[in-house]
Parts: structure tokens; sequence; C-alpha cells
């Protein structure tokens, strides 16, 4: 286990940097994005999306804008994606090592995420330019990584796509983990809280991906770790080849070496990290009580490179029917001006879903009994959903309803009825009967009702 690979994949990653490199030095011609945003640069592109750093005219700040096309979106079949991505990142909102959403604007055309910018680049072209990293320095990059994954995973989220491509540098060299498209929340789990999708990038993905079979997402990003730590201390991968059957055999047989330098504890971590068996593989939280990590916190805090001694902020479990919290950003995309559904409206014709909501005072118990009482009697049967505070129903020839309550304020509610699929769009009489019922039934619960457009 002493000797190393050859480095022929740390090459092809040099010349990959240097190309990407060549494309941010690209200069665009003056532009002012909504009035709002003068763009100053390219930093880099993808298949459906180009990002730029560009220059608040409110106050000056740098910001990084990701503009994607909308038609391509659409086209390509990524507005589920785009929306997820959205929907992650403000419940991520506050770590100090996720990227943060501003806000997200939109034109018949383009789509625009305006981003914390991170002016330190990507991770990987730190990796190239170093070629390995010491064991301090890949310690405290490590830190940050699991405090942010572990945040993710303890409001139900697993990344499911972490490699050093979406890993950011702050001014600071502070990590910032970026690109939540491929994420998977809560809702697409399975009954049994696994997960079917695959993706990921082959090098950094789990070996239960490959084989297609239900998985852990919070386990698959266990592995995506262990990868990225040998990588940060090596300076190329522990699985690589331009045969991609060949990579999967090495993956499924741990078939890699350890360099000279690197130490006992490293590797005892690595190689349980880097487990084919999920069930046997290492949690990020048990990682955590490792001698090797206790001494990479006691290196970061010495630093001061972390404003926070805990590693992730608490996460207290909401008591049954309890509204959630809802910070500015969920206030704000709940109402018109930020309707994200409205993005790809080519998407669904036809088939879009109906949205009514209203605030109360009232408590949340009684506003999801009354509402249950009332949708029991179009033939929906609800199921209580603890962790989102509100109920899903499922109704007659297909019909779904879910319900969501938030507390905007103290003693205040923001309750938002969405009803789609099934037979929904058919039945125009019975639909404005069944809003009609809705009103007269919750009567004073309601303080006031904000209606948006069919």
């Amino acid at each position: 286990m002493s000797a190393s690979r050859p480095r022929s994949s740390s090459r092809k990653i040099k010349r990959k940097i240097r190309a990407v490199m060549a494309k941010s030095k690209e200069k665009l011609p003056a532009e002012v994005i909504l009035g709002k945003y003068e763009v100053v640069r390219l930093l880099g592109r993808g298949t459906f999306a180009k990002v730029y750093e560009a220059r608040s005219r409110a106050d000056a700040s740098i910001v990084a804008i990701k503009i994607l096309d909308k038609p391509e979106i659409v086209s390509g079949g990524i507005g589920a994606c785009i929306l997820r991505e959205v929907s992650v990142m403000r419940r991520l909102s506050d770590h100090p090592h996720i990227i943060k959403l501003h806000e997200v604007l939109a034109t018949r055309s383009k789509i625009y995420f305006v981003l914390e910018h991170a002016s330190g680049g990507e991770l990987l072209t730190h990796i190239a330019r170093r070629g390995r990293l010491p064991e301090a320095t890949a310690a405290r990059y490590f830190y940050q990584l699991l405090s942010a994954l572990r945040f993710c995973h303890a409001h139900g989220i697993a990344h499911r796509d972490v490699k050093p491509q979406n890993l950011l540098l702050d001014r600071d060299g502070n990590l910032k983990v970026s690109d939540f498209g491929l994420s998977a929340l809560p809702e697409h789990c399975r009954d049994d809280g696994l997960l079917l999708t695959a993706c990921g990038t082959p090098a950094y993905a789990a070996p239960e991906i490959a084989r297609h079979r239900p998985y852990d997402g919070a386990r698959a990003d266990a592995w995506s770790c262990g990868v990225i730590l040998f990588v940060l201390l090596a300076g190329y991968l522990p699985f690589s080849d331009s045969n991609l059957p060949e990579m999967y055999r090495q993956i499924h047989s741990r078939d890699y070496r350890f360099p000279s330098w690197f130490s006992p504890s490293t590797k005892r971590l690595i190689s349980r990290l880097l487990d084919p068996n999920p069930e046997t593989r290492i949690t990020l939280d048990a990682v955590t009580e490792l001698s090797w990590f206790r001494r990479a916190n006691s290196l970061v805090d010495n630093l001061c490179l972390l404003r926070s001694a805990v590693l992730v902020p608490p996460v207290e479990a909401p008591a049954p029917l309890s509204a959630r919290s809802l910070n500015a950003f969920d206030i704000i995309s709940q109402l018109a001006g930020l309707d994200l559904s409205g993005l790809f409206e080519e998407e669904g014709r036809g088939s879009r879903e109906v949205v009514r909501r209203f605030t109360s005072t009232a408590a949340p118990e009684e506003v999801m009994g009354r509402i249950e009482e009332i949708g029991g009697r179009h033939g929906f049967v609800f199921e209580r959903r603890k962790e989102e505070g509100g109920v899903k129903g499922l109704g007659r020839w297909g019909t779904v309803m879910t319900v969501e309550v938030g507390e905007v304020a103290p003693a205040m509610l923001l309750v938002m009825m969405r009803v789609e699929g099934g037979s929904w769009k058919e039945e125009g009489k019975s639909r404005g009967y069944f809003w009609e019922d809705f009103k007269a039934g919750l009567g004073d619960l309601v303080l006031a009702w904000h209606t948006k457009r069919e």
C-alpha cells in the first residue's frame, strides 16, 4: 500500500484547469442585468449556464450571476433540477460554508441566479496549482466540507455530486459548497428513506449508485468525501481510468494505493470512508469522533479559520404539526413575484398546479384540523408530514393536495394549499365550488387570502 499511482490523472486535471482559466479571462462588453447588476467578466460556463462576476449598482458589492437560457432548459428537460436547486439553496442559506443564493431574477428568455461570489475560485484549481496539499491544509478544507454536509444532512438533504469542481474558496480561503442541482430533498426519498436516481460524477460517486441499487444519500456523500480527502493529500484520484467499466472494477474491489507520505491515521480514515459496503462505511457524524478529525478541529480553531467552534448548528426537531419558521427567502418565494413554477410554463401546460394561500393567527393544529375536515368532504385522505409542518392528501382520480404551514411572525401563519394532477384541470365548475367551500369552512380562521390566478 505504499507505492503511489502514476500521476497521469493529475496532468489531465491540470490541462483541464488551464483550459477553463483561459476561458475565464474572456472580457465582456458593458452590460447591465435588469438595471441592478453590471457584468464584469466571465467566470465559467456549463452545458446550460454561464457564470459571470458582476457588481451591484445598489451597494457596489461583488456577486456571481448564473445565467440560464430558459428555452434550452425547457427543451433539455432540466426545469425540475433548477427548481430543486433553488429550493435546496434557500433552505441552506444560513451556513458559512455553503454558497448563498441572494435572489432569482427572470425575463422571458433568461433566468438569473444571483449568488455569493467566491473569489478564490474552484478548489480543483488550487489543487492543480500546488499538486497536493499539506495535511494541515487538507484537514482545514475537510473540516469545513464536513461542517457543510452535516448541516445538509441534518436538514434531510443529500448533495449527491460532491467533487472539487463544486467546492469553491472565498477571498479568505474558506471553503464553500456549491451546485445543488443534483441534490435530493426528503420528499425524493422512498418510504424507507432511500434514493433510487443514479447521478453524480463516476470518479466520486459511491459504488452502490453505479450498481443502480437503492441508497442512502448521506452515506453516498461520505464516500465522495473519502475520494476528496485522498485527492487533497495525493494530488490525484484514487480511482481513475479512461475505461469506465475498469474504473468501476477498481472501485468495487478497492483497487487503489496510498502514497508513502500518508500518515497511518489518514489511511485508516480514508479506508473507512471508501468502504464499498454502505452498511459498514463510516458516517460523517462518526468521523468527527476520530482522533484525526479532533486534531484537525484543533488546528482549525487555533488558526481562527472558522468563526464558530460548533461543527453543525443544532437543528431542533419540530413538534407535531408545529409551523416551520420561514426566513425572508421562504416568504418571498411563496409570493407571486418569485413564483418559480412560472419560469417553466412550457413544461406544465394542461397540468399546472393551482395554489391558494392565506394568513391566520390560529394555532397550526386548529388550521390543519379544519383543512382535513373540509378536504375529507371532497374525497381527500390526508397524511401528516411532521418534518414539513403540513399534510399531504390524495383525492379522487389521482388529484393530490399538499398543505404547508409556516410561521412568518410570532402567532402569524402563512398557509399554502396546492392541488395538482389527476383530472383537476377539467373540473372547472367543481373546482370553483371546491375553493368556495374551503373559504366558507375556514371562516374566521383566515386573516387574509392571497389568491394565485389559475
